[in-house]
């Protein structure tokens, strides 16, 4: 016997068009949703009737976005894009930002205070000499202890007040970054890289104990998953060289930025799958187990969103999913099953 779907189809709706490409989407009490907008390089909020409006200007390339324990969103900035826009058959454009911009200088993990307007640079760099889950470190002493940090893409703050940084690293016409994930706090102090190497860290979550990190990467279609025993740390598994687990590697389209609900699976939002504009992306579930439990397709007649980049859910019983665009100027919505996991922090508006 089948389970019933975990998307109510019949209530997926546009939310609002004329995004740039949108990520980072967070869910307010009253109905706002706040996101980070990569093109217009900015936050936007989008207001219950669907109108839009500036929250601040953030250079570079916002990517990822969350409250902190302190009431200000901390942003993954990857340090901007060189953008291209491609013309569908029905006159929809789609933005597609693949190599490192001609202006790029780095990337950082930035903090907005939304009551004053001020945009705080926190971290441009992380302490390397990877521990590499229990196995010692592994940086020979000729490397240098310290790294830029390339292109972070997503961010989740734990019950401690700390948060982990994916870094999805930046590409050019003949080469890309190798990066890793990164463990931070908020007032400055440390920053870590946890995970070295991996290829394409794209989305990060948090199990509902927090005893599961999961990572997304894009181009190899996986899911991953490391345990912790602590705030930052990592349980050693002897099996793999950097203790990482393999939830689901049979995903049929690459991977963006992934999120859980309160039972535990993980929704990771899938891109292009047949390798196409002309071809919707959508949402896979894939359960603690590493089954996967559905393939939403975000199918809005008229409308393509063939590159999707993230969701939340919002509402008093968090059951409507949110989900940017990312490619196409869209931000949609629909109705699920199963409640979303309730962030670390809360989101208070000013």
């Amino acid at each position: 016997m089948s389970s019933p779907p975990i998307f109510d189809v019949s209530t997926l709706e546009v939310v609002c068009q004329g995004l740039g490409f949108s990520e980072g989407p967070i869910a307010t009490p009253d109905g706002t949703i706040l996101l980070v907008d990569i093109k217009k390089q900015c936050l936007t909020k989008v207001l219950p009737d669907g109108s839009q409006g500036l929250v601040a200007k953030v250079p570079g390339g916002p990517n990822g976005a969350a409250f902190g324990p302190d009431g200000r969103v901390y942003i993954a900035n990857n340090g901007g894009f060189d953008w291209k826009e491609f013309p569908l058959p029905n006159g929809q454009l789609i933005s597609l930002g693949e190599h490192q911009a001609a202006d790029y200088r780095g990337g950082s993990v930035q903090v907005l205070d939304l009551a004053t307007g001020s945009l705080e640079t926190l971290y441009t760099e992380c302490a390397i000499g990877t521990d590499m889950s229990g196995l010692g470190p592994r940086a020979p002493k000729e490397f240098p202890s310290r790294s830029l940090l390339r292109g972070p893409d997503d961010l989740v703050f734990d019950s401690a007040g700390g948060f982990w940084i994916a870094d999805f690293g930046k590409s050019r016409a003949r080469d890309k970054d190798t990066t890793g994930v990164y463990y931070a706090h908020t007032d400055g102090s440390y920053i870590r890289e946890k995970i070295f190497p991996l290829d394409g860290p794209n989305g990060i979550a948090l199990s509902p104990a927090g005893d599961r990190l999961y990572v997304s990467l894009t181009f190899r279609r996986q899911l991953l998953y490391w345990e912790l025993d602590g705030p930052g740390s990592i349980r050693p598994n002897p099996a793999t060289v950097d203790g990482a687990y393999v939830l689901n590697a049979a995903m049929t389209g690459d991977l963006d930025s992934i999120k859980v609900d309160e039972q535990g699976n993980v929704y990771a939002v899938t891109i292009l799958p047949r390798k196409t504009p002309l071809c919707n992306g959508g949402v896979t579930v894939v359960s603690p187990k590493g089954e996967i439990l559905e393939v939403f397709e975000l199918a809005i007649p008229g409308k393509f969103m063939p590159m999707p980049s993230n969701l939340c859910w919002g509402g008093a019983d968090r059951r409507t999913a949110y989900i940017t665009g990312g490619g196409s100027d869209i931000l949609a919505k629909v109705r699920t099953s199963i409640p979303g996991l309730r962030p670390a922090n809360p989101a208070v508006l000013p």
